[in-house]
């Protein structure tokens, strides 16, 4: 982790990044086409229960954080706003925007949401200040042994599955996502990433299919 000086300077940007990560799920959400695996799972918790989707990403961060601490898995102020950030600003997108009657509106938004997910992650992974909790998980199951393949795709499939059963919208918005956004964030990184710190030579917290 770089130092206090260099973590302070680089906050606004990962400020802007986690913002950019809300609105772009909430673009997704009201496009009504599909969405993410973890944000299938977070509308159907919504769908069943009174918490408003960005309230569910909120306690599902911060449940996955506290486990990603006992797995004893290296945190940052980042994973910290993840938990705190992207939620209120999914919430705020979604009262924005409302209720699409046009198709080509919600098309519209289920093509640009991995879009703006991707620039916010290029932000948000490019300050290198903490991976969002629940690519904590994943990398803890590799570190017990698990490929980080199966790993993701275990954990992505499951939540999605479950998501599915309790409500949360599958369509083929879910499959744009999977296969634009890795390619997308690898280009927003390429661009937005921070400068590194001498103390930070090896520091990546970039995973393909970036996940909240």
């Amino acid at each position: 982790m770089p130092p206090f000086a260099v973590q302070a300077r680089r906050l606004p940007a990962l400020v802007l990044g986690l913002v950019l990560f809300g609105v772009g799920s909430g673009m997704s959400v009201q496009s009504a086409q599909g969405l993410s695996p973890w944000h299938i799972f977070h509308e159907g918790i919504a769908e069943r229960t009174p918490l408003t989707i960005g309230t569910a990403v909120i306690l599902t961060g911060a449940i996955v954080l506290i486990a990603t601490v006992a797995l004893r898995e290296p945190i940052g102020i980042g994973t910290v706003l993840n938990v705190l950030m992207i939620g209120p600003s999914l919430d705020l997108t979604i009262r924005i925007i409302g209720d699409p009657s046009s198709v080509g509106v919600r098309i519209a938004l289920a093509i640009a949401g991995p879009a703006v997910v991707a620039i916010g992650s290029g932000f948000y992974l490019g300050v290198r200040l903490g991976p969002g909790p629940r690519d904590g998980l994943m990398t803890a199951m590799a570190r017990r042994g698990v490929t980080i393949w199966k790993a993701r795709t275990g954990i992505e499939t499951t939540v999605m599955v479950v998501g599915v059963l309790l409500g949360g919208t599958l369509g083929w918005g879910t499959l744009w996502f999977l296969v634009s956004i890795g390619p997308m964030v690898q280009i927003a990184l390429r661009f937005l990433s921070a400068r590194r710190h001498p103390s930070e030579a090896s520091a990546s917290y970039y995973t393909p299919k970036h996940s909240t």
